[in-house]
């Protein structure tokens, strides 16, 4: 089959990069062609895929997706017809993989009233209309039942076109049992010390991921407490404005960040907790690699897998609204029980889940099956 996949960007530690690298891998390995429109490649390229870099420049993001759009819509006129795979919200699409949460949800919940008459709501409003509006024909992968909550809500009548997924969790990432060694060298490599335990936070865009919920939180904790504690940050981001916030609440010494990285599975080995309370998210991948790694998780409700973070008994979720105080609260109680709670335990025996690591060979199938509709439909004359 002839495949188009559109991403904006693709660089390789974001969840959703991830996810369109996977799936991507796995129609590749299924025999499909499969042509790649993007604005930048960083990372790994597979063997097989032909890559399109669309050359469109702006001043503002808003009118550079524009001109991506209709690069797009002018080239694929020009092309062989395939069906297109968008990995973000935009016109075009057959399938849409829903790696971002509702952002019509998303502006109502967290901004205020005349956003709404802003250029940046109108644009990213009607990219998201032109996906999920009544209208639409899109076909919609779904990574959580948040998301689905958010788009009926919104855009009422798309339910016939939404489709449920599992979990992509990559295998590499499941283990039997907690590595003593490995927790060992990472702790000699940063000079952690054994008794000291470590806060680990990992993704890229910093204050979607609630970067500042973390420090302030690890700010309350009791001296004590506190002077026991080091946060370890792994991502992709400018970080100048985080470090600062670190030095006014007085813990920059508590504090180190890295950029995105390759062995993040030795940071999870090594930490004695994932911190993730962030503002929204679609999924949150971090949430479950911890999990299955036998990190115990604190997080916020508004991410798409906290409910598995509930399931497994792995850690603790903050409720919705979000309240500092909470997650305060529970960052100290969580620090005091790391050792002596099941969390860890629990969080193994979840990741036996065969489930939690099907989500390419499940999106390639239903990519297979839209593939034929859409052939079908051509050779009936039907649109």
């Amino acid at each position: 089959m002839k495949l188009s996949f559109l991403i904006y960007t693709y660089f390789p530690y974001g969840g959703q990069q991830r996810d369109f690298l996977r799936i991507l891998k796995e129609c590749l390995s299924r025999g499909h062609e499969v042509t790649v429109y993007t604005r930048q490649w960083e990372g790994e390229m597979p063997e097989g895929i032909k890559l399109v870099i669309v050359p469109v420049k702006a001043s503002s993001r808003i009118k550079l997706y524009r001109k991506f759009t209709e690069w797009l819509r002018d080239a694929l006129e020009k092309a062989e017809d395939s069906l297109l795979v968008g990995f973000n919200k935009m016109p075009l699409l057959d399938v849409y993989f829903a790696a971002d949460p509702c952002f019509a949800e998303k502006a109502e919940a967290q901004r205020g009233f005349y956003y709404r008459f802003t250029p940046r709501f109108k644009h990213f409003k009607s990219y998201e209309e032109a996906v999920f509006g009544s209208s639409g024909k899109t076909e919609v992968m779904l990574l959580s039942p948040q998301q689905r909550k958010n788009f009926v809500k919104h855009y009422p009548g798309c339910e016939s076109r939404l489709h449920d997924v599992p979990p992509g969790i990559d295998e590499d990432r499941r283990v039997e049992k907690r590595d003593p060694e490995i927790r060992a060298e990472l702790r000699e490599e940063f000079a952690i010390a054994d008794d000291e335990l470590l806060i680990l936070q990992i993704g890229s865009g910093f204050r979607v991921k609630g970067v500042d919920r973390s420090l302030r939180a690890i700010a309350t904790l009791d001296k004590k407490l506190q002077g026991k504690c080091r946060y370890l940050l792994i991502g992709q981001d400018k970080s100048a404005r985080f470090e600062k916030l670190a030095r006014k609440l007085k813990i920059s010494e508590r504090v180190t960040i890295l950029p995105g990285r390759d062995d993040i599975p030795r940071f999870l080995a090594g930490a004695d907790l994932l911190l993730h309370p962030a503002y929204m998210e679609s999924a949150g991948y971090v949430l479950l690699e911890a999990t299955i790694a036998g990190l115990p998780v604190l997080t916020t409700a508004t991410c798409g897998y906290a409910f598995h973070i509930e399931q497994a008994e792995s850690g603790q979720v903050c409720s919705e609204p979000f309240q500092q105080d909470e997650l305060n609260a529970k960052l100290a109680e969580m620090l005091v029980k790391i050792h002596a709670a099941p969390w860890s335990t629990n969080g193994l025996e979840y990741g036996k889940n065969e489930e939690l690591y099907s989500l390419p060979q499940y999106a390639a199938n239903l990519i297979e099956e839209l593939a034929k509709e859409k052939e079908n439909l051509k050779e009936q004359g039907l649109p």
